[in-house]
């Protein structure tokens, strides 16, 4: 090897979009604001987690299978993808399955895009459609976001020949809002057949609205249509990390090619599977989430501030200055989202947690507003009728 050669710095070989890649920044783990904070008890209402737990016919499943954690899962995730493809009425070889649907996302970007190529998607929404775009080296075409949620009709006619997908999330994260049937189907007819549509619909089992579009019921609606969904919101299985969606047979057979192998775990698949029937689950869920939400709006109303009503287990909050906020919340215990880098700089995210929970972020809120009367400090959600949910 020459003495030039030896000189040079392997780093200036790293592509520049990937050297300017900021990575996912995950919310902290209650135990360690616990250790930073000096907390008996932190409360994490930052990750839109389920508050009422696992899936128990989930958990049942995975401890039944943990003899068998010596093997290697099934590579091509054969049970859960019949089990998907009998319930959304299309053959195994559509479904795709991931580490998370955060790996999907990241796997449609490297097949689908690289340099020269354009991703469209709107500002204010999910960080990682950005992420995935730029590790591919492709170009983010953003629109500016209406009422906090995506301008559809912008949005279809940012399309450009250079355009090879287009990233929405319904409902949207960090805020909460959807678009409807309508608006869909208008958005549908004007995208050309070789754009890539991939619809994120991580909380689509929390949607109570009659017009909400029902992706997976209609995923030959266009011939590149993908529609996403997890197990780690409704059904509690965010620690598994397992993600599926439907798409075009020729574009999950690529995607298979470049996954990594086993890249669902075999605890992941079997919770999956089992979490799919418990619809008892399913419904308590959804009535907590409901009246959590419910809740968290009113203790809004009380304190007079802002927020955006929201289809998801989450409320996006405005507080003024949001980071001295969080900080304060943090010292109280109580951690939420902070979403500047989503361009939401005054507002806050938090999670719909257990009423004890959602109450004590009411509490903690009422006070770093200086509202310590009667009718703001004693806010307390009432605890969940189970049976009735169910």
């Amino acid at each position: 090897m020459s003495a030039d050669r030896s000189a040079g710095d392997p780093a200036a070989h790293v592509a520049s979009y990937l050297r300017e890649l900021m990575p996912y920044v995950p919310g902290k783990p209650a135990e360690e604001i616990e250790r930073e904070y000096g907390i008996e008890r932190a409360v994490k209402l930052a990750s839109n987690e389920n508050p009422l737990g696992p899936s128990p016919r989930a958990v049942a499943a995975m401890g039944s299978a943990v003899g068998q954690l010596h093997r290697y899962p099934d590579g091509d995730g054969t049970e859960l993808r019949a089990v998907l493809a009998r319930r959304f009425g299309v053959t195994p070889k559509r479904i795709l399955l991931g580490n998370g649907s955060n790996e999907i996302l990241t796997l449609l970007g490297r097949v689908l895009l690289g340099p020269g190529d354009d991703a469209v998607m709107s500002e204010g929404a999910f960080i990682v459609y950005l992420l995935a775009t730029q590790a591919s080296g492709a170009r983010r075409i953003a629109l500016p976001a209406v009422e906090y949620g995506h301008d559809l009709e912008a949005m279809a006619a940012a399309i450009t020949p250079r355009t090879r997908v287009v990233f929405l999330a319904n409902p949207n994260n960090p805020t909460g809002t959807l678009f409807r049937r309508e608006a869909w189907g208008r958005f549908l007819a004007r995208v050309p057949e070789d754009v890539v549509i991939v619809s994120d619909n991580a909380y689509a089992e929390y949607v109570l609205d009659a017009e909400y579009p029902d992706v997976l019921a209609q995923v030959d609606a266009h011939p590149g249509l993908v529609g996403l969904r997890t197990f780690s919101k409704i059904y509690g299985l965010a620690g598994l990390r397992v993600g599926y969606g439907v798409g075009p047979e020729w574009l999950v057979d690529v995607v298979d090619r470049v996954r990594d192998p086993f890249n669902v775990n075999h605890l992941a698949q079997v919770g999956a599977v089992a979490a799919l029937e418990d619809h008892e689950h399913v419904r308590a869920s959804r009535e907590a989430n409901r009246q959590g939400l419910r809740f968290l709006e009113r203790v809004c109303r009380a304190l007079g501030i802002g927020f955006v009503p929201s289809h998801g287990n989450f409320l996006l909050v405005e507080i003024g200055d949001a980071g001295p906020a969080f900080e304060a919340l943090l010292c109280a215990g109580v951690i939420v989202r902070p979403v500047g880098g989503y361009g939401y700089p005054r507002h806050l995210r938090v999670s719909v947690g257990t009423p004890d929970e959602n109450t004590a972020f009411a509490q903690a809120l009422a006070a770093l507003l200086g509202r310590s009367d009667a009718g703001v400090a004693s806010l307390v959600q009432d605890p969940l009728d189970r049976e009735s949910a169910r």
